[in-house]
């Protein structure tokens, strides 16, 4: 057998790469150049740690004049393989107009340069929307070509049509799935746009009365059938000229999509199928009713196009493909057969979801999870807590000592801890260690916002100290939102993020004295609850503590001249990792939702009442300038015995919990 040697355009993609790897395992001395664009060399350089020397990089572009190559970059070749193309049907019409078309006439240029048969991918999608039997020999019958995506696969495939002196042969293959044997697949397409709702419905119960239409009719076939019929394909004497449909004998459907990976998904058995009328209303919508449709199919992460040309019209024969594959031992395998691996590979790699299915272990094990100003108080307890339940805490604050003892002793206990030295009130600190968390260990599934500065403080005393608010916004407010923007881009690609931010109970109260505080955290609960209507799609989720008072050393300045006792820092720390674990919207005390009520209710006697406190426990010496005394001398006024915490007992909690919006 001659030595061979090939160019193949889109060698790193889905299809590509199985073919490259194909043409190399098909004789020893094969030798085959790979269209790869510069940007993308380091994937080349994975897959030729298998492929070995005999793989090549061939560095263009399949968008760019003459692919960016130079003349004399290739010597003699024997076939083009034309893989590169857009198959995304929601890429937009100049992007798949570059690649599709102007792309396939450079590679029409350059076979016809070198001499070789070029051997093009085309797709099904050629025959747009026609109705009835579509052959291997049909091409142009006047059929609608719906999309941007049709249209620019049916120009490209009639450029090598209407070539003058260019070998060539055309491929159409179906729907192209994942590997029949281990289901892999590269990015959701097609019929895996509906897998999401599929797996939600696997949440119901067995008995449930499961009912589909016959509708979402499309024709099926997995990479490996596709790769080892063009190579089997393009190597057949005497075939140039011809197209090969790499289509399966029967279209299937929605309901037969169901019936295949139903064992393996979980779900109930479908018991009744629909007419397909049922389905049509929605599909074939206008205006403003399609409008909506479009919206809501968004939010089950469906693109609105697909339900736009979810049934497939044509009927597509393969007779001469079959034929010519007869020797060869390639066929089709039946869709039911492969569905389970295809079901099981994309569940565990493509689920869009998967960042959220808690592990069986616990709903923190595995986490990673950000806890700011973990150095001390609230942030040190939670960072511990969170730990122990088999989570890693990425540890951040300013003072590096104080986080090497909290990791030291999460370490200790057998947890996993890492410690990052930030200042979350500068946006570079900010960035970098978020890029270098990512960098090092993948991802971010929680973000605590525990950092936080108090000044308890009269505003009468405060009228020449506008820095106080300044420095406290600064860290409070802008810290927080700093950390949730840079991790936002990151969530928003893995559909799944969550926010614990430590507010105040003094928010719902509005206590007198703290009026460079307060605002910030009331200001932080507004932001979160307006970005979480707005990422709710993405599950992207918010849970406001509102904190009540903690001994911690930030508190130390008002020593006992607050009117309610502190808690301790580990029960506000299992107040965080339930903001964690059951992800409520917020999180409050009884005296808060006291607060909130007599606000609502009668505001001007909660006003009043808070004005005593005002006129009771002045300011800290701290605060309003004098130097700290002897404990000989005189104390600020204040009751003679500490005030007993107020204890809830659980039923009423577990009462209260019922009522929407209150989580005690």
């Amino acid at each position: 057998m001659a030595r061979m040697r090939y160019v193949v355009t889109g060698g790193t993609g889905f299809i590509g790469r199985r073919v490259v790897t194909r043409l190399l395992a098909r004789s020893s001395d094969a030798e085959v150049h790979v269209l790869v664009r510069r940007s993308s060399l380091p994937r080349f350089e994975r897959l030729a740690a298998t492929w070995g020397e005999r793989a090549k990089p061939l560095v263009g572009d399949l968008c760019e004049p003459q692919l960016g190559l130079k003349p004399d970059d290739l010597g003699v070749v024997d076939h083009v393989v034309h893989c590169g193309a857009v198959y995304d049907i929601t890429a937009s019409d100049a992007d798949q107009r570059a690649a599709n078309v102007e792309g396939t006439r450079a590679v029409v240029d350059l076979a016809l340069r070198l001499g070789a048969t070029l051997h093009h991918v085309s797709s099904i999608a050629v025959a747009g929307a026609f109705r009835g039997e579509f052959t291997e020999d049909d091409f142009d019958v006047d059929q609608v070509l719906p999309t941007p995506y049709h249209r620019t696969k049916f120009e490209a495939e009639q450029l090598i049509r209407t070539t003058p002196g260019l070998r060539y042969r055309v491929y159409r293959p179906a729907v192209v799935v994942g590997d029949s044997r281990t289901g892999e697949m590269e990015k959701v397409h097609g019929p895996y746009y509906f897998f999401p709702i599929l797996a939600k419905l696997a949440t119901l119960p067995s008995i449930t009365p499961m009912a589909l239409p016959d509708t979402g009719r499309t024709n099926l076939v997995p990479v490996d059938y596709v790769a080892d019929a063009l190579v089997a394909l393009m190597h057949l004497p005497d075939r140039d000229g011809e197209t090969f449909h790499l289509t399966a004998p029967k279209t299937i459907g929605l309901r037969g999509i169901y019936r295949s990976v139903a064992k393996t998904a979980g779900l109930p058995p479908l018991r009744a199928s629909l007419p397909r009328s049922t389905a049509t209303p929605l599909l074939r919508a206008t205006g403003r009713v399609k409008a909506v449709r479009n919206m809501v199919a968004t939010q089950l992460g469906l693109p609105a196009e697909i339900l736009d040309v979810i049934d497939l019209m044509p009927t597509f024969t393969a007779e001469r493909t079959s034929e010519a594959l007869r020797d060869n031992e390639i066929a089709v395998p039946d869709f039911a057969d492969y569905a389970p691996a295809l079901w099981r590979y994309w569940a565990e790699h493509l689920d869009p979801d998967r960042a959220r299915r808690d592990d069986p272990a616990g709903p923190l094990v595995g986490r990673h999870v950000i806890v700011t100003g973990a150095s001390s108080g609230i942030g040190r307890a939670s960072a511990i807590a969170i730990a122990e339940r088999g989570a890693t805490v990425f540890a951040l604050a300013r003072n590096a000592d104080a986080l090497d003892e909290v990791v030291a002793e999460i370490r200790t206990k057998g947890g996993q801890a890492h410690a990052f030295t930030c200042d979350i009130t500068d946006s570079s600190s900010v960035e970098s260690t978020v890029k270098d968390i990512l960098g090092r260990f993948d991802h971010v599934d929680y973000l605590v916002n525990n950092a936080g500065r108090s000044i308890r403080r009269s505003v009468t005393a405060s009228t020449d100290r506008l820095h106080d608010y300044e420095r406290v916004m600064a860290v409070n407010y802008f810290g927080a939102v700093r950390m949730v923007l840079a991790l936002l881009p990151h969530w928003r690609e893995r559909r799944f993020g969550h926010v614990v931010n430590v507010s105040s109970a003094g928010v719902q109260a509005r206590n007198p004295k703290y009026s460079s505080y307060l605002p910030t955290k009331a200001a932080l609960d507004a932001f979160a609850d307006v970005v979480a209507t707005e990422t709710l799609s993405d599950h992207i989720t918010f849970t406001t503590i509102h904190m009540p008072l903690v001994r911690t050393p930030m508190i130390v300045p008002s020593r006992r001249l607050n009117p309610v006792p502190a808690i301790s820092a580990d029960h506000a720390a299992a107040m965080v990792v339930r903001g964690l674990i059951d992800k409520p919207v917020r999180i409050d005390t009884p005296l808060g939702t006291l607060a909130d009520f007599g606000n609502y209710f009668t505001p001007k006697l909660s006003r009043r009442i808070l004005h005593q406190l005002y006129l009771g426990y002045p300011d800290s010496a701290a605060a309003r300038g004098v130097p700290t005394r002897p404990s000989t001398a005189r104390t600020p006024r204040r009751p003679k015995k500490p005030t007993r915490p107020i204890r809830v007992p659980r039923p009423v909690k577990s009462a209260v919990r019922l009522v929407p919006g209150v989580h005690w």
